[in-house]
């Protein structure tokens, strides 16, 4: 099996969990080891010595099986950037906060490593959103959390015309406006209190962020739709952030939000569903504490 891993290279409380995992995974035979070059320098830096037989790589080479994503959920979404359209499934092992995307945590590389072995995995496909006419070319149009149509100066708010399939919705005036995946629906979506969508349903949820309009509430369309945007604000530029990576546009322009043409292959634990993770991971449903 051909394994590749991308990390946060943020992880130095871990030097003991990730110099046992990196042991292991590269102790297993059968197994080939291909790391993305700037996390394999920086764990030889933390470990002192880069993990045996691992291969750096700068893009994700052919034939590679299965990706690791070593971090958060920020890390998780970078991984999904860099393996991009060629459709790799890839696993998340948590050394983050909350990681929500990720199924093990690091404490449980050996019983990641066996799974995978096995063969015997569950993978989701998960749908990503896709930024089409803009003004300004992105160099990855793609995301799986979410797009955001954000306010760049603190003072001003921005008015947001929507059409869905040509259609006029609505205009947002708000701080900003939130396009948001299934996937995407339990992190910024949750916070401005959006829904949360099970992972592999064919929605989109439209949420305003800190909307100037008490009938302005979060909106759940079919991902088949095509929705077009364009806003105005007092001030010369407004932003689009796609997954956090964001770049200002200018007043009066207009872009087009689709579902992307390929979709992100998420490997999960075969022990768990989508209710356990929100009970596990966001404690869904569980009382107060009593004092």
């Amino acid at each position: 099996m051909k394994i590749a891993v991308y990390g946060n290279r943020s992880q130095d409380a871990f030097r003991p969990r990730l110099a046992a995992f990196f042991d292991m995974l590269v102790s297993r035979d059968g197994v080939e080891v291909f790391i993305e070059r700037s996390f394999l320098t920086y764990l030889t830096q933390l470990l002192g010595q880069a993990p045996r037989r691992a291969q750096p790589v700068d893009e994700l080479p052919d034939g590679i099986d299965v990706v690791i994503s070593l971090g958060g959920d920020g890390t998780f979404l970078r991984a999904a950037r860099w393996v991009g359209q060629l459709g790799t499934p890839i696993v998340g092992l948590n050394t983050g906060h909350l990681g929500y995307l990720a199924a093990y945590r690091i404490d449980e590389g050996r019983l990641l490593i066996d799974t995978l072995l096995s063969g015997n995995f569950p993978v989701e496909h998960r749908t990503l959103l896709r930024i089409t006419d803009a003004p300004i070319p992105f160099d990855y149009p793609f995301a799986l959390n979410e797009i955001a149509i954000l306010k760049k100066d603190s003072s001003a708010m921005i008015s947001v015309d929507a059409l869905i399939d040509g259609w006029p919705l609505a205009t947002y005036q708000a701080d900003g406006l939130l396009i948001s995946t299934p996937t995407g629906s339990t992190g910024y979506n949750l916070s401005v209190g959006g829904p949360i969508v099970a992972p592999t349903a064919p929605n989109w949820v439209i949420s305003p962020i800190a909307a100037h309009s008490l009938t302005m509430r979060p909106l759940v369309v079919n991902d088949a739709s095509s929705l077009t945007l364009t806003t105005t604000s007092r001030t010369s530029s407004y932003l689009v952030a796609i997954d956090g990576h964001s770049i200002p546009l200018p007043v009066g322009s207009t872009i087009t939000v689709r579902r992307a043409p390929f979709t992100v292959a998420v490997i999960t634990r075969p022990d768990h569903n989508f209710a356990d993770t929100l009970r596990r991971k966001l404690l869904w449903g569980q009382s107060p504490v009593q004092g």
